[in-house]
């Protein structure tokens, strides 16, 4: 029993608490913010430790936000009890966003630490923060590399916090998006080498609007041009195979002549 009197505290509880010193050591700090769990988690923490005036939320709306997650992450911040700021970004005016040559992500980062830093210098706000976890760093992310460019930090990473320590935290706190799906901007939608258009994210919008009312929850409807690639979580798709015709209608009302159904994550 003394042996365990002695262990301290558990890994997850030293993560939080490596968190909350980085937190308190930046003093001011403006959070990237999307309404996911990542960044909610990153808002919430700042929120705690801070206050609400010396932690907040930037958002970037862009043709790249469905109006819907616009609307969930004024919710979220609402119910945190922070404050949000809106910040128009205008990466679509940039040809190499638009090019869509595998880097995308980079100038639309980019575009969104250009605005954030315009409003901490309104502001006063000297740091500026992403939700960057460990998981993150097995994949390609150019976006990564613009917040390294622009001197972001990424306090979760930084304290170890993994997927599963984000949710747990958001859990633990009463978050409602404990279990939100993933969910990414909807030029994700847009293969490599096709050019971005606001045309083309209004048709992913629209699509994923009108499947998400049937009752889909995670879903990604990858544009190619005429044709639709519909995917669903592992544990829907068996469910939502039976009903194509519904898929079909909703598809041809957002303009999509055809489409296949296939699950999300997997090739």
């Amino acid at each position: 029993m003394a042996e365990l009197e002695h262990q301290g505290p558990e890994p997850y509880e030293r993560k939080v608490e490596a968190l909350d010193r980085a937190l308190l050591a930046f003093g001011r700090v403006a959070v990237a913010f999307s309404g996911g769990v990542d960044s909610t988690v990153l808002l919430h923490a700042a929120r705690r430790v801070l206050g609400r005036e010396r932690g907040v939320a930037v958002i970037a709306d862009s043709p790249s936000l469905p109006r819907a997650e616009l609307a969930e992450a004024r919710q979220i911040a609402a119910a945190l009890g922070a404050r949000l700021e809106e910040v128009r970004t205008r990466e679509g005016e940039d040809p190499r966003y638009r090019e869509n040559a595998g880097n995308r992500c980079y100038f639309c980062k980019a575009a969104l630490f250009d605005a954030m830093g315009e409003f901490a210098g309104r502001e006063g706000f000297e740091v500026l923060a992403f939700g960057e976890i460990v998981d993150d760093w097995s994949d390609h992310r150019p976006g990564a590399v613009a917040a390294r460019e622009y001197g972001v930090v990424a306090p979760l990473s930084g304290a170890g916090f993994s997927k599963a320590d984000v949710r747990r935290y958001a859990a633990e706190n009463g978050l409602e998006v404990a279990d939100k799906p993933a969910s990414a901007c909807l030029a994700s939608r847009i293969p490599v080498g096709t050019e971005v258009t606001p045309e083309r994210l209004a048709r992913v919008e629209q699509a994923e609007a009108a499947l998400r009312s049937l009752g889909i929850r995670v879903l990604r409807v990858r544009h190619h041009g005429a044709h639709a690639r519909v995917e669903v979580g592992a544990d829907e798709f068996e469910a939502w195979a039976w009903r194509v015709p519904e898929i079909e209608r909703q598809l041809a009302a957002s303009g999509f002549q055809s489409h296949e159904l296939a699950v999300y994550g997997r090739r």
